[in-house]
């Protein structure tokens, strides 16, 4: 019998389908990295989100840990090299958000561009402005897209309709053409991008890559999107750039300045986060863009159905 321990609170379907094939699943709210750590060489398997950093010291410990599964797309909070060096198999899930993160994206592009939420403030507040609010069309624009997995595909799709260009540059993947995207390499990015959409993952690579260096190497004054993970851009960077006009207008779903396990914004914002917030050309929320109804169920049954196909050759 596997004993698998669920380190985060997740949808009750990934419970019950291991349960059905006859895994011990435990789950203690109460307990912190030390206590996970006490009892971590009991399990084969372990579920998270992204309250406990499954690091060097944490594999250390769990001498007898086949794999482990996290309930959404990033991996950031897992050692995964040194998991994988230890034979510990690494699971995510990002098919079961793909199209959440796709449908959020597009929802503040289109707010963004068309000044929805300014406008909305204003009229609530008896203001009635027209000129001031006319909006920006994204038909006939370039759709930049930095990242072509789940993802970025997903956001490509959505904006079929919308008659844009969508180009897209994925450092280590090629030949994805699918109908919805060209494939560019990154100079026609910088060069032809409109708006500009990250679907990256958090690497040592990719944080802080979006600076003001970079942004300033777009042709065009361009709309920014992130939806993937906070630490890919640098605040002090965008607002700079939002105050020059090379931005335009930025939504964000993930902020540099999120708690690590996106429960919470850090305290104390500097300058520039503050210049973000007070911006009207800005759009913020709170990592949500994964976060509906139907992608919390979907998370969890892409991910136990995952584990359901590894379990036999454990």
């Amino acid at each position: 019998m596997h004993k698998i321990l669920f380190i985060d609170a997740v949808h009750p379907l990934i419970g019950e389908t291991l349960e059905n094939l006859g895994c011990r699943c435990d789950y203690f709210p109460q307990y912190g990295r030390r206590d996970f750590l006490a009892v971590i060489g009991q399990y084969t398997g372990i579920v998270i989100r992204s309250k406990t950093r499954i690091d060097r010291e944490f594999l250390d410990q769990a001498t007898q840990l086949k794999f482990i599964g996290r309930v959404g797309a990033g991996m950031e909070n897992i050692d995964v090299e040194y998991a994988e060096s230890r034979g510990i198999v690494c699971l995510n899930s990002p098919e079961g958000n793909r199209d959440a993160v796709g449908e959020h994206a597009l929802g503040m592009l289109l707010s963004l561009m068309n000044n929805l939420n300014r406008a909305d403030r204003q009229v609530r507040s008896g203001t009635w402005l027209r000129e001031e609010n006319r909006g920006t069309e994204i038909k006939g624009k370039t759709v930049g897209i930095i990242g072509y997995g789940n993802m970025g595909s997903a956001f490509a799709q959505r904006l079929k309709g919308f008659e844009a260009r969508v180009i897209s540059w994925d450092k280590y993947k090629h030949g994805y053409g699918d109908g919805n995207t060209t494939e560019v390499n990154i100079q026609a990015v910088f060069d032809e991008s409109d708006i500009l959409s990250l679907h990256l993952p958090l690497t040592g690579e990719t944080e802080g890559m979006v600076d003001e260096s970079f942004l300033n190497r777009f042709r065009k004054s361009i709309w920014l999107i992130n939806t993937a993970r906070g630490a890919i851009v640098r605040t002090a960077g965008l607002a700079a750039s939002l105050a020059s006009g090379k931005v335009l207008g930025a939504a964000l779903d993930v902020l540099e300045f999120e708690d690590a396990s996106f429960e919470k914004l850090s305290h104390g914002f500097p300058p520039e986060m503050e210049y973000l917030t007070h911006s009207d050309r800005v759009i913020l929320t709170p990592h949500i863009a994964g976060w509906t109804h139907e992608s919390n169920v979907k998370l969890a049954r892409v991910l136990a159905d995952k584990i359901s196909l590894l379990l036999p050759m454990l």
